[in-house]
């Protein structure tokens, strides 16, 4: 499911899985493991996956496209809550359009029962509807990497 309030410039993205909350939680905040797994598009490699999961910790994300381009995002957590939210800046380095803006998404990981968990991903503070397109694709994209990472999605 994806949805776009334009009025806020907000994402909304949904998945469910197969997994416990914990197990979720803890794909999302393991470096070594968020490396083999976050991704728009399964022909990118995370090349960098540097995580300070904490409260004003950092984190810097490069995914590298089968043309040798590669994308870094870079942000600083504002909330943690295991196992049930994520929230941090997200700010893409380099040149292009969107560089350097920042935004903010918060994620939650809400078990739906034992061994069930919907994953939600709201980013706020897009700038137009190319990035807010561009942001949607990509998140599903990360969902689906995600369903296929060993986790499988619930149908």
């Amino acid at each position: 499911m994806s949805e776009i309030d334009v009025d806020t410039g907000t994402v909304r993205v949904e998945r469910t899985f197969e997994a416990s909350v914990e197990a979720v939680f803890d794909a999302w905040t393991n470096p070594e493991v968020l490396k083999r797994w976050w991704k728009a598009d399964p022909s990118h490699e995370v090349t960098i996956a540097a995580l300070d999961v904490r409260a004003g910790g950092d984190y810097r994300l490069a995914m590298r496209r089968p043309d040798g381009d590669e994308m870094v995002v870079y942000g600083t957590y504002r909330e943690v809550s295991r196992p049930d939210r994520l929230v941090y800046s997200w700010t893409w380095e380099g040149t292009g359009p969107y560089a350097n803006h920042e935004s903010e998404v918060a994620v939650t990981f809400a078990e739906q029962e034992p061994g069930r968990t919907t994953v939600t991903i709201e980013h706020a503070g897009l700038l137009d509807d190319d990035s807010r397109a561009a942001h949607a694709h990509g998140w599903n994209g990360v969902l689906d990497s995600f369903a296929h990472s060993g986790i499988p999605a619930a149908r």
